[in-house]
């Protein structure tokens, strides 16, 4: 371990054991050592494909009497942390003369702001998105710049929208117009690449632990009982639920892993993807939890599905794709489908969400400390449009945002104005992003 000589522990504080190097949250007995430069501010970028039934979703009413509506009733706790945007648009991704692509454009441009070339080929071209903006500057001090999450396995290879690559639907990260984020879907592999030695490469080491099967907190002990002496009563009940969160996540995933091995005898997905969308998601978010809490990365991105996703969801009662459903053409039936499975996501979210309002940091919680962003690059999966897409603000009070309201901006004004909004209250202005013409204000409440 590092132990700063005036009496306050380093934010950058590890337990080692074999193989192993495993960062901590913050702890009271840290604020010292970084209280002048005031609370760390995340961001979360969670995508959900194919847009979203608009009477499902979007509140009738603006201000802070605006009504939940059945999409957004899983995020009604957390209603005082939440933004809900309306009128914002990505017209960026309309046609342009490109004709059919909508989807492979929604996600294209859904942080970049910029018109992709439509080509099936290598020549992709879209635009850099404001997550790795961020990342490019709030990566110098943490351990990963950012982190690509999603649940479902990418493919940048061939075409998947009339005549649009892959890499559009399969990402929302870009880390330059040419260069495309893939995203991670296995919980072991994130694991291992938080938890995995620093400052080691041998592969040895991580492999035995894996087949004693014992946990990574048991080759850190020694660093725990250490550390347990130095800190007060509330650091070590922050401690205590900490590490029993990482062996929560180990348990789950080692189950994953037994059930695939079992049901699956040739291998597909990666090991330790549970079958369950529910437990993956769950999973996923918790990781993503731990990699703030620890700071190890202010910036991630989370696909709950690539864009123009059609996984089936019998488990609701949603036999068809989910892409099939959002092509309703006004049949009620699959309208309520379709807003079936939009809630099921919603609340998977909202379980994001309260890991992170119960998560303690520094004066506030994680979710006071993070810039959530919540939403979708198209409108409604059957008109394919892409103005009053649907979005909300999670978290932020630290950067200023005023939670508690529905906020209607002017008609189609830019989503990447709500982006450049979002780089400005973590600390990285830009003067433009896409096709962006000013800052939203009002999500401050002014």
């Amino acid at each position: 371990m590092t132990i700063r000589t005036n009496g306050a522990l380093s934010r950058r504080t590890l337990l080692r054991g074999l193989g192993t190097a495993l960062a901590l949250p913050l702890l009271d007995s840290m604020i010292p050592a970084r209280a002048a430069g005031g609370p760390i501010i995340r961001l979360g970028f969670v995508y959900t494909p194919n847009g979203m039934i608009p009477k499902g979703w979007l509140p009738a009413t603006e201000g802070a009497d605006f009504e939940i509506t059945p999409t957004l009733r899983p995020l009604a706790p957390f209603r005082e942390h939440m933004v809900v945007v309306s009128n914002l648009a990505h017209r960026t991704a309309d046609a342009l003369g490109d004709g059919g692509g909508d989807h492979a454009r929604a996600g294209a441009t859904w942080l970049t702001g910029v018109h992709p070339k439509k080509t099936e080929g290598s020549e992709i071209h879209a635009g850099i998105s404001a997550d790795q903006i961020a990342a490019k500057e709030l990566g110098k001090q943490t351990q990963f710049a950012s982190l690509e999450l999603g649940l479902e396995e990418p493919s940048f290879a061939g075409g998947c929208d009339s005549g649009y690559s892959c890499a559009y639907t399969n990402t929302i990260s870009w880390r330059g117009p040419t260069t495309p984020n893939p995203v991670q879907i296995s919980p072991r592999a994130v694991f291992e690449r938080l938890f995995g030695d620093g400052e080691s490469t041998d592969p040895a080491a991580r492999l035995k632990r894996m087949q004693q099967d014992r946990s990574i907190l048991d080759y850190v002990n020694g660093d725990v009982a250490r550390l347990e002496p130095k800190l007060g009563v509330r650091d070590k009940s922050k401690l205590d639920e900490y590490l029993e969160s990482i062996r929560d996540i180990e348990r789950r995933i080692q189950k994953a892993e037994q059930q695939t091995a079992v049901k699956t005898p040739v291998m597909e997905r990666p090991i330790g993807i549970p079958e369950s969308f529910e437990e993956h998601a769950r999973l996923m978010s918790d990781l993503m939890v731990v990699a703030f809490q620890t700071d190890m990365t202010r910036v991630i991105t989370y696909m709950f599905a690539r864009e123009g996703s059609n996984r089936a969801f019998p488990e609701l009662g949603v036999p068809e794709g989910c892409h099939v459903v959002t092509h309703h053409q006004n049949d009620a039936a699959k309208i309520a489908k379709a807003q079936v499975v939009e809630e099921f996501r919603a609340k998977s979210f909202a379980y994001l969400v309260k890991r992170m309002a119960e998560v303690q940091d520094g004066d506030g919680t994680l979710l006071d400390h993070t810039l959530l962003l919540y939403g979708a690059g198209i409108r409604d999966g059957n008109s394919h449009d892409h103005i009053d897409l649907p979005l909300a603000l999670l978290g932020g009070k630290s950067a200023g945002i005023k939670g508690g309201r529905h906020v209607r901006a002017g008609k189609s004004t830019p989503m990447t104005n709500l982006l450049v909004t979002m780089l400005d209250r973590v600390g990285v202005p830009v003067d433009t992003l896409g096709d962006s013409t000013g800052k939203m204000d009002q999500l401050a409440g002014v």
